[in-house]
């Protein structure tokens, strides 16, 4: 059961009130003149209702979202007006019932008076069992000049502040006058998103302690996944799929944030997927322009959701799949000054040590629609700051004729390198750098182990060959690449003893008892307690 408690009450009615008003209301006569824009439906910051017809007049309900603060992370507000479709003021004295729902949870459904037409709503995050509504001054001059403390209302209940879509069923019940009651009261039923950032992180196989944020403007997202393979992103968000819901919806806004630095995610373009159905391109906008990460928006239109129902009318949430647009790699960075966008391909689709690498790009001009511009480069690979190859020129401005630079990647350049590209058309602010992997590691490599080392294990297992022996065996078979580690992080130890069990484990692993995934785990330890020393 909703807990109603109410702080203070205050007057909402009164000639002393209304006149303060109407003298505000003559010296500002913009004071109370709300702007809006023509935008209906759910899924959105903000919602305008068509207008409807009310003792002769029009009259339209608007609904908004805002921070209480926009510097902060804090409280949620949603205003509710009534207002004059041609004044484009609020009526006075409404009485509205207002049922209302955060996603799926219930939150109250309770009658407020509002003397000029106006509600705001203060979502606040509080750890308790039940909702509370308040209703309390507000504590600031504006409100305390227009009344706004009799329509401050604070909802307070958990993850209420955190965002996600509040759903409204407002009814109308009086105007003019409380003892006014509507013959036929005005319905209207609003659905309202706040922004709502969710984080996961995860360590990638290839560039190691990653976060990708999914913003959401519609509902709270769950199930999120990350397939470092396919790069595929996947998560799950509830929807509503009735004719009724979607003729509300206008747009379902998703956003990625992505780091600079997680090279795979740097795609020059995605494609989405809801419930299986694959989404229009034109959903999709990169932007890139920000200095520490890239934020993709997947603006969903109603057209959209339309086709996606059509697909399978019968059908619960929605199941979002996003992943690159094309079947190879191809790379997007923007320079520092926003100037050009370079797009990097290569060959052979996994790059290794000690082989011969073909890098392919272009450099297209941004203002001129991404066209392929023939200005000077300066290209370079490095790692650790050290330069594996480099070339300058003058770029294509061909779409078919790419650029390419061609070189042997040396043997002792594995995972993490850098693309670099500076000094375009001569400016030193116009450059950009794209982390890359060589010699990639993918959730298919199996840990392939010679049959022979079994046979070390064995002899070490029962003391006949010595600890140092066994760990410079191990040593050669990691860094020539005859067995694949996981990627471990080392720590340093005073003590070189090795335990028992690993022993066990060696003898048990050279007879075939325990897999080869048990006898790596064992490896991993050692490496982990500092033992086994593996240079990078």
């Amino acid at each position: 059961m909703t807990e109603k408690k109410f702080v203070k009450k205050i007057q909402t009615s009164g000639h002393s009130l209304k006149n303060l008003l109407l003298i505000l209301i003559l010296m500002f006569p913009a004071l109370l003149s709300l702007t809006f824009d023509n935008v209906y439906g759910h899924g959105v910051g903000s919602e305008t209702f068509p207008p409807v017809e009310l003792d002769g007049r029009l009259v339209t309900l608007e609904i908004s979202s805002s921070k209480s603060d926009p510097n902060t992370n804090g409280d949620q507000q949603i205003s509710i007006s009534l207002i004059d479709f041609d004044s484009k003021i609020t009526l006075r004295d409404v009485t509205f019932l207002i049922k209302s729902q955060r996603g799926e949870q219930f939150l109250f459904e309770q009658e407020f008076k509002a003397d000029n037409g106006f509600l705001v709503f203060n979502f606040v995050s509080e750890e308790r069992d039940s909702i509370i509504i308040e209703e309390d001054n507000g504590g600031n001059l504006f409100g305390s000049l227009l009344g706004l403390e009799s329509r401050m209302v604070h909802v307070k209940g958990p993850k209420l502040s955190e965002g996600g879509l509040y759903k409204f069923d407002i009814t109308i019940l009086t105007t003019d006058g409380y003892s006014k009651k509507l013959a036929e009261p005005l319905v209207f039923n609003a659905g309202i998103s706040i922004a709502q950032t969710t984080q996961f992180d995860f360590v990638d196989q290839n560039f190691g302690e990653q976060f990708i944020q999914v913003i959401s403007y519609y509902d709270e997202i769950s199930n999120f996944q990350y397939d470092s393979n396919s790069r595929e992103i996947r998560f799950s968000m509830p929807f509503e799929w009735s004719q009724s819901n979607i003729n509300q919806t206008s747009v379902v806004h998703e956003e990625l944030v992505i780091p600079k630095n997680f090279g795979d995610l740097l795609v020059s373009g995605f494609e989405m997927y809801i419930n299986d159905v694959k989404i229009s391109e034109d959903v999709v906008n990169i932007d890139d322009f920000f200095s520490d990460g890239r934020v993709v928006h997947f603006i969903i239109y109603q057209r959209e959701l339309l086709n996606v129902f059509a697909n399978n009318p019968n059908q619960n949430g929605m199941d979002f799949t996003i992943k690159p647009d094309r079947n190879y790699t191809h790379l997007s960075s923007v320079t520092e000054n926003g100037q050009f966008r370079v797009l990097v391909s290569w060959e052979p689709e996994n790059l290794k040590s000690n082989s011969n690498a073909k890098i392919i790009f272009d450099i297209t001009d941004i203002f001129l629609k991404n066209r392929p511009v023939a200005t000077h480069y300066e290209f370079s690979m490095t790692q650790n700051d050290k330069i594996i190859f480099e070339q300058s020129g003058i770029s294509s401005d061909s779409k078919e004729k790419h650029n390419v630079a061609e070189f042997k990647i040396p043997q002792d350049v594995t995972e993490i390198a850098y693309l670099n590209f500076k000094n375009l058309d001569n400016n030193n602010l116009a450059k950009s750098t794209i982390p890359i992997i060589i010699d990639r590691i993918t959730n298919e490599d199996e840990i392939s182990i010679p049959d022979w080392i079994r046979n070390n294990a064995l002899w070490w297992s029962e003391q006949q060959i010595d600890d140092n022996t066994f760990i410079q065996g191990i040593q050669y078979l990691i860094k020539n690449k005859i067995i694949v580690i996981p990627q471990t992080q080392q720590e340093s130890s005073t003590s070189q003893e090795i335990p028992p069990w690993i022993r066990n484990n060696a003898a048990w692993w050279s007879d075939g008892i325990i897999d080869d995934d048990s006898f790596i785990q064992g490896i991993q330890f050692l490496i982990k307690e500092g033992i086994l020393q593996i240079s990078s």
